[in-house]
């Protein structure tokens, strides 16, 4: 396999909601390792300018804002591109609960623009897009196995599931091969705690930072397959550059494949912060399930996957760039 610095040195990217949390750090790696071009498709609905803002000027950066509902944004935004990371979608379970007709209209609406985009591309050598461990649904199996789904338990989890079945048909029909990184709580660096469906390592960070106990849903007991962002990073690079040529479309687990409780997320914020602080427990939320684990085995063998960084690395990390940014 041809040096990966090469290809990214000699390719040109597109990540769609690239000033968001994953997408902005997948712009900042893309663009300290000298790719040929990324382009950047965000409406800043969800993102935020800041994230992307260094790299305005530079000569292998464009910005476009716009949105994916529309196809012909998606056309251009795709025009002489190599690799897309397809990152843009309305996360949140609450948020598609409220409003599950938005959370349709981009998720879905905006992901088959962005098929079609890609399908029509003359230059696309490889797209690869967000997909979520809620597709796992119902599915009381630990650890939680490619291909042995339950039954979606909210509008965004059918939202992330209608991806993958269009990027089957879409494999299918016409020989588009797509892969999905079926995320599993990913936390990092450009994570904002402010937003009104913030996920809950940013809200402990903020509550941390401010020296005030955090709330957790339920009794502390539900456990997450949390994930730092490099490692999702690095699914993103191995799956658009050194996986093989695909014959149809695949979907793979980005996990570490260790699970952490709620209580014990606080407990390792707080050793992180050096505070001792009771958190608040509050009801639980409609749509949540109480464990998810995943099993790392197929992305392993299909894009060799390699996770780097344990939840305890990650929130160390996490924990020094709030302090920076929020403190």
């Amino acid at each position: 396999m041809e040096n990966l610095d090469n290809i990214i040195e000699n390719s040109t990217f597109l990540v769609t909601g690239g000033a968001g949390f994953i997408g902005s750090n997948l712009v900042e790696l893309l663009i300290n390792r000298n790719a040929k071009l990324v382009r950047v498709l965000d409406n800043l609905s969800n993102g935020y300018f800041d994230n992307i803002k260094q790299f305005v000027g530079l000569p292998n950066f464009e910005f476009i804002e716009g949105d994916i509902r529309d196809l012909e944004t998606c056309e251009k935004a795709v025009k002489n591109i190599d690799y897309i990371s397809h990152q843009a979608a309305l996360g949140s379970v609450p948020r598609s609960i409220e409003d599950p007709i938005t959370s349709n209209d981009v998720n879905i609406g905006g992901h088959l623009n962005m098929l079609v985009a890609a399908k029509n591309s003359e230059s696309l050598k490889r797209m690869v897009y967000a997909a979520s461990s809620s597709s796992f649904g119902d599915s009381p199996e630990l650890p939680k196995v490619e291909g042995n789904e339950g039954k979606p338990l909210s509008p965004y989890a059918v939202t992330k599931w209608v991806n993958e079945l269009y990027g089957d048909v879409f494999s299918r029909v016409y020989g588009l091969h797509t892969i999905g990184l079926r995320y599993f709580n990913i936390f990092g660096p450009k994570q904002n705690p402010n937003n009104p469906y913030a996920a809950v390592i940013p809200l402990f960070m903020k509550a941390a930072v401010e020296g005030k106990s955090p709330v957790i849903n339920g009794d502390g007991s539900n456990s997450r397959d949390f994930t730092f962002v490099e490692n999702a990073l690095q699914a993103n690079l191995k799956a658009m550059l050194q996986t093989p040529e695909l014959n149809k479309h695949e979907v793979v687990n980005i996990a570490v494949g260790d699970r952490t409780s709620l209580i014990e997320l606080w407990e390792a914020i707080a050793h992180a912060a050096g505070i001792k602080l009771e958190p608040i427990f509050g009801p639980s939320r409609p749509g949540d399930i109480p464990h998810s684990l995943a099993s790392i085995e197929k992305a392993k063998q299909l894009i060799g996957y390699d996770p780097k960084f344990k939840i305890r690395d990650g929130i160390k990390i996490t924990y020094d760039w709030f302090v920076k940014t929020h403190g």
